[in-house]
């Protein structure tokens, strides 16, 4: 059993984790510390379990195996590291820093003191998504020239319910969060996209703040690959129904992915035309399922360190990239 103390509930998906943490056996909820004393112990009562003011106690404790980590985006490198010294394991909220320098940092003290990290990126472990990755390794789309992959939400529009939005209003801290839509909900493009298109060559992005927010709320990025494919990765908070979309167009065929939905066209396949796959393959298990086989037996995850660097890579250099209104290279 390994024990886990949930470390604050800034995040939206805070209680997502709090819920899988009591869904597996493998785990037990030890105790909630936050940096907001009312709201952690209001969630603690929700959960009855301890909930601890000072941080130092929480990680100072030989009882506790474990944290997950949802506090502002900010403290991460602080607090991961920390947390990695008093030889806790680590689950994480994306990004897992603002800099490819904090994450090889905080990689160097996860190494030094043999701890288990994970980053939630979620999508990667998806059905639609290892159909894709199969079909573009076994060469049905030929080479990949372009890709396209959108994720949008409403989450910044005004309702009757929510005049300011459904997403909590700290979201849209430019200190806390490092950014708005794209270092956020974008993320879901950027790993996908990394993951099959491959290292980067240059960046070229759009952030834009169409509902006067002090971060984006609707962006556009324009990527080329070092294997010469091009990309193209929307996102924003001010989408409503916008479906989720993924696209593949390669130089012997093309796959589309709508929300979970399936089409390929390739020469290798059904003479040329569309078709949808009978099956799909089966989810890997989750980000947090593959962090408990790690720490347990040493089972490699399949979202690797170079998916969760490379996520912050492209980050790093789209905000360069619009702040400086101009193509940005990676070296």
């Amino acid at each position: 059993m390994i024990n886990v103390a949930l470390l604050s509930k800034w995040h939206v998906h805070a209680e997502d984790y709090a819920q899988q943490v009591q869904e597996n056996k493998q785990l037990s909820l030890a105790c909630i510390w936050d940096e907001d004393t009312r709201r952690g112990k209001e969630w603690a009562d929700k959960w009855e379990v301890p909930f601890e003011e000072n941080l130092g106690t929480v990680l100072n404790d030989p009882h506790i195996d474990a944290v997950i980590i949802n506090t502002p985006t900010k403290w991460h490198t602080e607090i991961i590291q920390k947390a990695a010294a008093h030889k806790k394991h680590i689950f994480t909220e994306k990004v897992l820093a603002f800099t490819v320098e904090d994450c090889k940092k905080i990689y160097e003290t996860i190494e030094k003191e043999n701890v288990k990290l994970m980053v939630s990126l979620p999508r990667l472990t998806e059905s639609y998504f290892l159909y894709a990755e199969e079909a573009f390794k076994k060469g049905w789309l030929g080479n990949l020239t372009s890709i396209r992959c959108r994720l949008a939400h409403n989450g910044s529009v005004s309702t009757e319910t929510h005049p300011n939005g459904w997403l909590p209003s700290h979201f849209y801290d430019k200190d806390d969060c490092g950014g708005g839509a794209l270092i956020d909900l974008g993320a879901h493009p950027i790993y996908l996209t990394n993951r099959l298109a491959g290292p980067l060559a240059n960046v070229y992005s759009s952030l834009h703040s169409s509902l006067k927010h002090n971060v984006e709320d609707n962006a556009v990025v324009v990527t080329q690959y070092k294997s010469g494919a091009i990309g193209v990765l929307e996102t924003g908070f001010n989408s409503y129904g916008s479906p989720f979309q993924l696209e593949l167009y390669g130089t012997q065929g093309c796959l589309l992915i709508e929300d979970s939905k399936v089409r390929i066209k390739s020469t290798h396949l059904n003479k040329n035309e569309w078709s949808e796959p009978e099956v799909l393959p089966e989810s890997l298990p989750t980000a947090m399922e593959q962090w408990v086989h790690l720490i347990q037996n040493g089972t490699a995850p399949s979202i690797t360190k170079e998916d969760i660097i490379s996520l912050t890579l492209l980050n790093e250099a789209a905000y360069l990239s619009d702040k400086q209104g101009e193509k940005i290279t990676i070296e």
